[in-house]
């Protein structure tokens, strides 16, 4: 008697092969990882600083970011894009939120995803070897074994996460040493300075992610005015969230209460009467438009090196004697020579403030600064700038400025970025400024206080020093 052979009809083995493909998918978001501009500063800088902060409004993909790293560090499973920290053996983590609870809808679902589908999270199935539960908390994972590397003939070996909540006290966070620290939402002073002692001994990393709800606390005064050597931040906003359409976006800002708006949806930190500029970045943000030809037009630079170079180009509507911050660059460890290649198209006809400190000689060749400047294309003044009066104190620029935007006279274009970037966590420490990433805010108060010498582009006939004039471009003759 032969033996019945069944066979499936073709529509059930392709909702079988379809059903195949989706649990696939879900089981490796890990390789589905697309990182917003943001988020993958956030990833390359942490090849050069131990400790990192992520400060970012609600919901904006920060938890995300912290999680897939976490799970590539787990797995050493880096994609090709990555540029960031590699651990190239298997490595000890704690992953540590506000609660139990909180740690377990937050980061640990991130990694995992829900108890009932164990594989959903970052971490892929296929690598998730044991998960021991904590007592105490329903769904809560106490740590979980992970498969580091293997393939082909490699054995792999195994890493090992474990999960912690700040109300366990500064006691729990003690004894191990660890390859990082991921805390999700940010820690009270003394657990995060046991995070970091965890990875004294291994040169591991700690990395933070939270929307600074409660204003300038220790951990965020460390990131962001004391910033000692080896610590970076990185702030996201909304506008950085890619996955949000501008209207989302107008949308969601307009839910929060309005003095939850800048945190909430900025990720700044409530400054209060700390704020070198209380005005909400609304008031002077306008869409950027094409310069008419007869509005002069003055660049100014504020030096740097260790910390970036500064440069902002400004244009003059002397009608109405408003000023526009049409284009900003900002740029660390650039020379002379390439820190103007990447402003001379801007124009080679303008002009270019700069402040006093420009008059420093180079160690080496015993050159000005900004004759180093000048020799390489830009038209720098033959003066450090002044305010008219005489004089370039820093409070005289900067009360000018105020004025001009309570006025609204002076304006900046949406796309400069980085600009606003500066303009958010712009601040007074007792009184006095911190200056500390403030090379656009420093340029543009230079290029107010020297207005006075703008220029007007030539006209497109004209033809100075080899070179065509050809609208808003330079073209070498």
């Amino acid at each position: 008697m032969s033996a019945v052979v069944h066979t499936l009809e073709p529509r059930q083995q392709l909702a079988m092969a379809l059903m195949e493909q989706k649990r696939r998918l879900v089981e490796n978001a890990l390789a589905r990882y697309q990182p917003y501009a943001k988020q993958r500063e956030f990833h390359a800088k942490g090849k050069l600083y131990r400790e990192r902060l992520l400060m970012a409004g609600n919901q904006l993909g920060k938890t995300m970011c912290a999680g897939v790293e976490t799970a590539l560090h787990l797995t050493g499973r880096y994609p090709k894009w990555w540029e960031g920290r590699v651990f190239t053996k298997e490595t000890a983590m704690w992953v540590a939120g506000v609660t139990g609870e909180g740690t377990r809808d937050g980061a640990q679902r991130m990694l995992f995803g829900r108890m009932n589908a164990m594989g959903s999270g970052m971490i892929p199935k296929d690598a998730i070897k044991e998960v021991r539960r904590k007592s105490g908390v329903a769904d809560s994972i106490d740590f979980a074994t992970v498969r580091f590397g293997g393939g082909g003939d490699v054995q792999a070996r195994e890493s090992i996460v474990a999960f912690k909540s700040y109300d366990q006290g500064r006691e729990k966070f003690q004894a191990e040493s660890l390859s990082g620290v991921w805390l999700d939402e940010e820690p009270p002073a003394d657990i995060y300075s046991e995070s970091v002692t965890r990875t004294n001994a291994t040169g591991g990393i700690v990395f933070l992610t939270f929307t600074p709800l409660m204003g300038v606390t220790e951990v965020v005064k460390r990131f962001m005015i004391d910033q000692p050597e080896g610590t970076t931040m990185i702030s996201m906003t909304i506008e950085d969230a890619e996955h949000y359409s501008p209207e989302q976006r107008k949308a969601i800002i307009a839910a929060y209460p309005e003095h939850e708006r800048e945190s909430r949806a900025k990720g700044i930190p409530d400054f209060g009467s700390g704020r070198v500029f209380p005005l909400s970045e609304e008031s002077i943000t306008v869409p950027p438009f094409a310069i008419p030809s007869h509005w002069p037009c003055i660049g100014a630079i504020d030096f740097g090196y260790d910390h970036p170079s500064g440069a902002v180009k400004l244009a003059w509507d002397k009608d109405r004697d408003c000023l526009y911050v049409v284009a900003c660059h900002r740029e660390r460890l650039a020379t002379p020579l390439v820190f103007s290649a990447s402003v001379r198209g801007w124009g080679s006809w303008m002009t270019w403030a700069w402040p006093h400190d420009g008059l420093q000689r180079d160690k080496g060749s015993g050159a000005q600064l900004a004759s180093q400047y000048r020799d390489n294309g830009m038209k720098l003044m033959t003066e450090h700038a002044t305010h008219e009066e005489g004089g370039f104190g820093t409070e005289a620029g900067v009360m000018e400025m105020l004025e001009r935007m309570q006025t609204g006279r002076l304006k900046v274009f949406a796309d400069c970025r980085l600009w606003f970037e500066e303009f958010r966590m712009y601040h007074r420490v007792k009184g006095l400024i911190h200056k500390v990433s403030d090379d656009l805010m420093s340029a543009t108060r230079i290029a107010v206080m020297m207005r006075r010498k703008a220029t007007t582009k030539p006209r497109a006939t004209a033809r100075h020093e080899n070179v065509v004039y050809i609208g808003d471009r330079d073209v070498g003759y």
